[in-house]
């Protein structure tokens, strides 16, 4: 009696994402994967019944949309990598992490790869060199990992929680190529916002009319590249309809080319 409420609220509540990935972190248990994920300033544990393989959410902005990350950490665990055959299912995309002060972590990657392919294969992959404030130490260089990367067909960063380096581009570059894989691209874009000063302006012209942008608290200039970009949104549109009721009123097909707008 008690679970339809709940069930009913969970369905009226708002998606604070658009897309949502799941995404395994894999490597050696000595290599920094807690270090990455701790370092997130957003993230958030959301299975704490999960002793020692908890996941944590992220979101990222991606073309205009949020893409929530579910980031799983395998904890090394295992000689055979029996945690890969227990969490690929379902996975989007797989981060192989290493120690570049560690090269017996870096010769690991094999192994792990391996394994990923045969329990996930084709997932895109992004191959991960953690603490990079370490490079004093260094004991793979960053071109044996980028030749590394290329011949197994991933993308290559060199990281640092502690500096807050590459980590939100190296999963961003991961969502992107999860997002492609899946066929998502195309779904953004046709939206997709060119700068944050056409984003203004859609949301402001969207609400108001033409006439009424005078009447705005916004400084001159601002107010008269909003009348063009409303003015220039309104003669696409009526054209787009005037060349569709001619095609319609035409006996014969004309053309199989489609009328476009671009707004510079």
């Amino acid at each position: 009696m008690h679970a339809l409420p709940v069930l009913m609220h969970k369905i009226n509540m708002t998606k604070d994402y658009d897309y949502l990935l799941k995404v395994l972190l894999v490597g050696d248990s000595d290599v920094g994967k807690h270090e990455i994920l701790s370092g997130l300033e957003d993230a958030s544990s959301e299975s704490p019944f999960c002793s020692g393989n908890a996941y944590k959410t992220t979101t990222i902005l991606l073309e205009g949309k949020r893409v929530k990350l579910q980031l799983w950490d395998t904890s090394g665990q295992g000689r055979f990598c029996t945690i890969i055959r227990s969490y690929s299912r379902g996975a989007q995309g797989i981060i192989l992490v290493y120690d570049i002060t560690n090269k017996w972590s870096f010769d690991g990657i094999d192994r792990w790869l391996k394994e990923v392919e045969e329990h996930a294969p084709g997932i895109p992959k992004v191959l991960v060199g953690n603490r990079l404030h370490l490079a004093f130490k260094r004991q793979v260089a960053a071109k044996q990992a980028e030749l590394y990367a290329s011949r197994n067909n991933m993308s290559c960063f060199e990281i640092s929680p502690l500096c807050d380096f590459n980590i939100r581009e190296s999963f961003c570059e991961l969502a992107r190529m999860a997002l492609h894989r899946n066929g998502m691209e195309r779904i953004w874009r046709n939206n997709k916002v060119l700068s944050l000063q056409e984003l203004c302006c859609r949301t402001i012209v969207r609400r108001t009319s033409v006439y009424a942008i005078d009447s705005l608290p916004l400084p001159p200039s601002v107010k008269s590249n909003l009348k063009s970009y409303a003015l220039t949104t309104s003669q696409c549109y009526n054209s787009l309809n005037h060349n569709t009721k001619h095609k319609n009123r035409s006996k014969t097909p004309t053309s199989s080319g489609r009328n476009s707008c671009n707004i510079a």
